[in-house]
């Protein structure tokens, strides 16, 4: 898994044209004290650099509520959602407008994109805000994106901004997603708590061992922590990215970077690559449902690619309706894919178990043969 010089991923890592960076509350906020403008101007300086070298960058930047909580004096991260949006509401102004001088000093503009998961939920504003983010590319803006804490409720939260760096890097197919942190990147073990951790500096962004490693730790200010950050590598390899984790405040770490230097962990994307709209299902975070699979659905699904048919399916729960996303796990509750389904809940419980070609007559009019067609299904990693 270790490497200590310079190879083909990282030699890769030079012909990259368009990057997704996402920062941390800690070194945004320099651990909550207030935006640090030192640090955003010392990033900026290097995206400078990086556009004038063709790289496009996509900077997503967490630290509005950080920042609220700052200007308001409050010391600890607010319970109450109103409280805690209306603290994004403060603290996002202030970055925002740090964000906006600091490229200005460059020549270069900035767009604030905010974002909530309804917004990729739905297919249609899913695109919209592809067509967007790459409309201000070409005009050789920089957007800067945030989760809409203002008004994002838990049932439409994303959770992290990591997740936010991985959908966006998918959404705009991005060669490079990077993960700047206040860690120098992924160790075999805690380095807070155990002195002979070793950095990891290359691997599968896939390796199971790599979430094992990552423990649940998460910060104060932020939601996240390294197994977030180990899940987005593996949600931005679908579109073929690879992920970097690096420490935010290494010396010219994104000039660095570029430069192919061995610095921080490199987890490389395999050779998968989902379609567009798979990687689309795939980030529908809203279950709605849950199918229970025999073993010769889940053998035919992981096996062959196949549909999911109806006699394979011993239960279903849940209020869901026709295009909701639904989970298929086995018969011990293991997860094996994700999709949507072709019917709603009331007529999935009366068809299951029955052949496609009963369908008709239980229903009462023309069916689909497939609950979820194999277009419509995810496989789950292993």
């Amino acid at each position: 898994m270790a490497s200590t010089a310079m190879n083909d991923g990282r030699t890769a890592l030079t012909r990259s044209g368009r990057w997704v960076v996402k920062v941390g509350s800690s070194l945004v906020t320099a651990g909550g004290r207030g935006v640090d403008h030192a640090a955003i101007a010392n990033w900026t300086t290097q995206i400078a650099k990086l556009r004038h070298s063709s790289h496009e960058i996509v900077w997503v930047s967490s630290g509005a509520v950080a920042e609220g909580m700052a200007i308001l004096g409050l010391p600890a991260r607010p319970a109450e959602l109103q409280n805690l949006q209306a603290t994004a509401a403060i603290g996002q102004m202030h970055l925002m407008r740090a964000y906006q001088d600091a490229f200005e000093r460059h020549g270069l503009q900035a767009a604030q994109i905010l974002l909530t998961h309804e917004d990729v939920a739905n297919r249609t504003r899913y695109l919209n805000a592809r067509a967007t983010l790459r409309a201000l590319l070409s005009y050789g803006v920089v957007p800067v994106v945030n989760e809409n804490d203002t008004v994002a409720t838990d049932e439409i939260r994303f959770g992290d901004n990591d997740t936010l760096g991985a959908l966006t890097c998918n959404l705009l197919e991005a060669d490079v997603l990077v993960i700047l942190t206040d860690q120098h990147g992924l160790y075999d073990a805690d380095p807070r708590s155990n002195p002979n951790a070793q950095l990891i500096s290359e691997g599968d962004s896939n390796d199971p061992r790599f979430i094992d490693m990552a423990g649940n730790g998460r910060g104060i200010l932020g939601r996240g922590g390294m197994r977030t950050k180990i899940k987005a590598a593996q949600w931005a390899a679908r579109s073929g990215a690879a992920t970097l984790i690096a420490h935010g405040r290494e010396p010219d770490v994104l000039l660095r970077l570029a430069a192919g230097e061995t610095i921080g962990t490199l987890l490389k994307p395999g050779r998968s690559v989902w379609s567009a709209r798979k990687r689309w299902i795939a980030h529908q975070l809203q279950v709605r449902g849950r199918l229970k699979l025999d073993a010769g659905a889940v053998r035919a699904l992981r096996e062959h690619g196949s549909s999911l048919l109806p006699i394979g399916v011993r239960s279903a729960e849940g209020t869901f309706e026709r295009g909701d996303l639904v989970v298929c796990e086995d018969l011990d509750g293991h997860e094996i894919a994700r999709g949507l389904i072709h019917y709603d809940a009331t007529e999935t419980a009366r068809i299951i178990g029955h052949p496609s070609n009963a369908l008709t007559g239980i229903l009462g009019r023309a069916t689909d043969p497939e609950l979820i067609h194999r277009d419509d299904l995810v496989l789950s990693p292993q």
